[in-house]
């Protein structure tokens, strides 16, 4: 009996220990706090509205979203920032409504809130998690001295298919290095603690497999195997769960039939389930309602499906604000959901801070100290500068000598407007730096830089109209495309080089932004090769949020580079690669196609049973008209530094279970200046249970090496590194043959064999 009471004491002082953890605080407090809410109030926590105050992402903005904040019938809101604003409708719901819940605010901070940084295809192209890391922390400590605590990012949707426009918004093709910066943007938004004033609470997007959406059509039928999506989909969402991502975005596309956003499996089972994921899901916007769109039933029976699916918060649609009551009536949702899906909620608003002090972020001292200062611009500026790509550079044209006369043309060459690219939401064009701009400040008064448009972005009127549907049509110049190109002409013929901008409107790339055709259009075309004919030393610069098909291009221009949208300080950063204050360094994180008709193109391809490998091409997997090989592969990147890779050397050519092969490489530096190469892993399982990739990418260093530098680059290699899913869907690494490949870019590389021995 006495052992008893005692074990009895001991769980008692137990339980009291683990109550005053933060975890115990927080479900202790959260469960009192439902205790004393209405149903009605517990399904308003599920309701995020848009009140438009600010620029609205899609079609619909919200009714009576100020009574309704005060019914306690919403639990967050997006579209509006400013500490102003956000202390004014914090207001209402902590003032006014029964329980003084206070509400989440959220917007899409995608590529930076104030300071705009690259598009995210342009930043992953600088294969540094570390910099990526710093321009999500310097977008949170913006973005929260704004009044926002949630940020729509980071997306690491997968895309091999670059008429879909939104794959400016991701990481490109690599479920390896897409992982890699999806952890490094959830530590940069949440860094350790939540409720930080300087942290904001991150959202991944777009679960799942919205980067396969067929023909690159937006919103389209995603149609995919499970084997693939465990192996070359899922990757990046299941990175930043790990990251401890605070809450999922559902996304458009159906998965096995069923739309993201009512699918159990997805939500549920895999998400929850297999995943582990705490945090709450929220659908994109009005995603709830459009599966009345895909058939599958009216408003009530589709919120009913995405509450059972696994969905916590409805934005904008208010299909569960306006049915759940009756469901549950029915008997097709229970209360043990709603409470599940409002319990997930409250738990971010108690992460974050706001319980303990709704205005938390609301702060109108810190917008001054801690937006868009100069030091956030320098990060800009040093982050865009390592995003760019140097495509080609035949006759070390660049870097660009600072002296004589340089004519720059083209129709984003001095352009505020076009700067900062798509999903630049709380960006102010005006504060972007225009590449003229740029030259001259890095050039200064030894060179004379003089502009000539020489092309509209596009001479269709319909089309301008339809790039920009919210904001003024792209501009088309009343000038005649003839008599604009022989000013550019007339121009180059008095200088000593001539730069030519030429690429997308911001909005030709983005969300409803897909392309059929990824030329440049005809004007601007037509400008390069009269350019070209000039015979000067031409440089063209592409302004892009994604791979274009220009297999001409090589053909008219010896030097190239692939700069994206750079955001806010684009014109210094670019002007810096082109005047060699910088050495280009960035890497190409998707394949650019030859043509649309190569697409969905990508590196880690698999075989098919008739490879063409040369030869006879006949009645091999090959094109009539074009190459198989993209234009420019996955990796690819070039340098004012000439980097020669030696012979790959291995360690050991076998590997057990608990060891591990250690692969080295000797990169030198032949040439005259310093510079940064991206040190590239690939590897290949040459026999399989299930089909393999040609080759994975399982690792990468970025190394700086002086003029005449050599350095060895090593890379461990254990079993992990192996393992894939198999048809079972079980993670294995099967014993055999396999090659590895280290090398510049996924095409040039240098291999060596070994075997894995179980």
């Amino acid at each position: 009996m006495r052992r008893t009471f005692l074990t009895i004491v001991a769980l008692s002082s137990l339980f009291r220990v683990l109550a005053q953890t933060p975890e115990a605080k927080m479900k202790a407090f959260v469960a009192n706090l439902m205790t004393k809410m209405t149903l009605e109030e517990k399904i308003g926590q599920l309701n995020l509205v848009t009140p438009g105050w600010g620029v609205p992402t899609g079609s619909v903005v919200s009714k009576g979203v100020e009574d309704n904040i005060r019914k306690g019938n919403v639990g967050g809101l997006f579209g509006i920032f400013g500490p102003d604003k956000i202390r004014q409708a914090q207001a209402l719901a902590v003032n006014e409504s029964r329980l003084h819940i206070p509400l989440l605010f959220g917007l899409d901070v995608i590529h930076g809130h104030k300071t705009i940084f690259p598009i995210p295809l342009g930043l992953s192209c600088s294969w540094d998690t570390a910099l990526i890391e710093r321009s999500a922390r310097i977008a949170a400590t913006e973005a929260s001295a704004d009044g926002l605590c949630w940020v729509y990012s980071p997306m690491v949707d997968i895309a091999r298919d670059p008429r879909w426009g939104r794959i400016a918004e991701g990481a490109g093709e690599d479920p390896y290095l897409g992982s890699k910066i999806a952890r490094a943007m959830v530590k940069g938004y949440q860094g350790n603690d939540l409720s930080k004033d300087n942290t904001v609470m991150a959202c991944v997007k777009h679960f799942a497999l919205y980067g396969a959406a067929e023909a690159g059509r937006d919103y389209n039928t995603t149609d995919m195997s499970r084997i693939r999506m465990y192996n070359e989909y899922l990757p990046p969402y299941k990175a930043a769960v790990d990251a401890g991502v605070g809450s999922v975005m559902s996304s458009f596309n159906e998965i096995d039939g069923v739309p993201a956003t009512g699918n159990r499996w997805l939500l549920t089972n895999l998400l929850r389930d297999q995943w582990g994921f705490k945090g709450f899901v929220v659908s994109d916007y009005t995603s709830v309602n459009e599966m009345i769109a895909h058939g599958m039933g009216d408003l009530q029976a589709v919120s009913a499906r995405a509450l059972n699916a696994g969905l916590d918060m409805d934005m904008v649609g208010e299909g569960f604000l306006t049915t759940l009551q009756k469901s549950l009536k029915a008997g097709t949702v229970t209360l043990k959901q709603i409470d599940d899906a409002c319990r997930r909620i409250l738990e971010a608003k108690y992460k974050l801070g706001l319980f303990q002090d709704p205005y938390r972020y609301v702060n109108n001292a810190r917008p001054d100290k801690e937006i868009l200062t100069p030091e956030n611009r320098k990060a800009a500026r040093e982050i865009a500068a390592r995003s760019l790509v140097l495509l080609k550079n035949d006759n070390k044209i660049l870097p660009l000598k600072k002296a004589g006369t340089i004519v720059l043309v083209g129709p984003l060459a001095n352009n505020h407007t076009e700067m900062l690219g798509t999903w630049a939401v709380s960006g102010d064009n005006s504060k972007s730096i225009t590449i003229q701009e740029g030259m001259q400040n890095v050039a200064g008064n030894s060179v004379q830089i003089t502009y000539a448009k020489g092309a509209n972005i596009t001479d269709d009127t319909a089309f301008a109209k339809r790039i920009s549907p919210f904001n003024k049509p792209t501009e088309i110049d009343p000038r005649t495309p003839e008599s604009l190109i022989q000013e550019a002409v007339d121009a180059a013929g008095k200088a000593d080089a001539v730069v030519a901008v030429v690429g997308e409107a911001a909005e030709m790339s983005g969300e409803s932004a897909s392309r059929s055709d990824l030329d440049l259009p005809g004007s601007q075309r037509k400008l390069i090769e009269a350019l070209a004919k000039t015979g000067k030393p031409l440089v063209v610069v592409l302004l892009n949020g994604r791979p274009l098909a220009l297999p001409w291009l090589p053909e008219q221009a010896p030097a190239i580079v692939e700069a994206w949208f750079a955001g806010t300080e684009a014109g210094n950063a670019i002007a810096d690669v082109l005047f060699g204050n910088y050495n280009p360094s960035g890497k190409l994180t998707t394949s650019f196609p030859r043509n649309v008709g190569q697409i969905p193109i990508y590196y880690n391809r698999k075989n098919t049973g008739r490879p063409y490998e040369g030869g006879n091409p006949k009645f091999k997997s090959d094109y009539l008209d074009v190459v198989n090989e993209p234009l420019y592969p996955f990796g690819y990147g070039l340098s004012y530094s000439t980097f020669v890779y030696d012979t790959v050397t291995l360690n050991q050519n076998t590997l057990h279970e608990g060891q591990s092969i250690t692969a080295s490489v000797m990169v030198s530096n032949k040439g005259d200046v310093a510079g940064e190469e991206t040190v590239q892993l690939y590897i290949q399982d040459l026999v399989g249970s299930v089909t393999r990739p040609v080759k994975e990418l399982k690792g990468f260093q970025k190394i700086y090496l002086k003029a005449g530098d050599v350095k060895k680059v090593d890379f461990t290699i254990t079993v992990n590194d192996l393992k894939f899913y198999n048809s079972e869907l079980k993670y294995v690494a099967e014993p055999g043959d396999f090659k590895l490949y280290i090398g510049t870019n996924s095409r040039d590389v240098k291999e060596a064999a070994f075997r894995l021995v179980k």
